[in-house]
Order: C-alpha cells, then structure tokens, then sequence
C-alpha cells in the first residue's frame, strides 16, 4: 500500500527544493531504518519491566524514515512527527548504494533488505512494514545487488 495522497503529497514538498535539475522521483515509502539488536530489545523490555514491577512492556524498533528514490539519490527523511515528513536525515547518491539481503520477515508481514553504502563498513537495515511491504521489493530490485 502506498503512501496516502496528503503523506504523499507532504513528502513531494519536502523533497521539491532539494531536487537537482532534471532528477526525478521514483520511489517514496515509509520503513524502519536502522538495527536494533535482539540484545538491547531484551535489555529494555526487562529494565521496563523491572521499574514498572510488570505492568507495562516496551520494545524497541528501528527508526521510522520516509524514503524518497530518485533516478540519482536515495533520500531519508525524519518520520517521527507525527507523521508528517520531517527534515532530510540522509542523503546517498544512488551509485553508491547497493541492496541485499532481502526477504519477507516477520511471518511475511514485512519485507527487510540491507543497504550497503560503498566506503562504508556498516549498512543500513531497511524493514518495510505490513502496510507497505508491496514497496520493499520494488525499493531493493530498483538498485544494483550486493556483492
């Protein structure tokens, strides 16, 4: 599923002045950027549990980004207010950035890939969410392959 018309629409305005000259949008979705170890969603779900003596879980979850793939970039912007798109956070040219890795996860209501930034020695974990799994793939056969 994809964006709604007024999320849609916020996140060509965001992304209108930050376009080069003839660059063109392809892409825009909304996942969970970032890795978050099983370790620390542990950690956190008992130190919560602890200070709240049981009544309340927490868990952790990767960094919501809406994502802007264009024919010579891939854009990340803030999605943590409130749901409207927030300042750019990330800004990769596309031919350095590759993807691999990518599978339905979480019971096939989700669809994760790891992006791989040439010159750097950690990726990106990029998860889709149930509602808009249908972009992940699109998102990683739109860039080369990891090797």
């Amino acid at each position: 599923m994809a964006l709604n018309a007024r999320r849609a629409r916020q996140l060509q305005e965001a992304v209108a002045p930050l376009l080069l000259q003839g660059e063109q949008v392809q892409l825009t979705s909304l996942a969970g950027v970032g890795s978050v170890s099983v370790r620390k969603q542990a950690l956190t779900a008992a130190v919560v549990g602890v200070l709240s003596a049981g009544t309340v879980m927490a868990t952790v979850t990767p960094r919501p980004l809406y994502i802007v793939l264009t024919d010579q970039r891939v854009l990340f912007f803030d999605g943590n207010r409130g749901g409207k798109p927030g300042k750019l956070v990330l800004n990769l040219p596309r031919p350095y950035v590759s993807a691999g890795g990518s599978k339905k996860a979480f019971l096939g209501l989700q669809y994760v890939t790891h992006l791989s930034v040439a010159g750097q020695e950690k990726g990106l974990k990029v998860t889709f969410p149930v509602q808009h799994r249908g972009d992940g793939p699109r998102f990683a056969s739109a860039l080369p392959v990891t090797r």
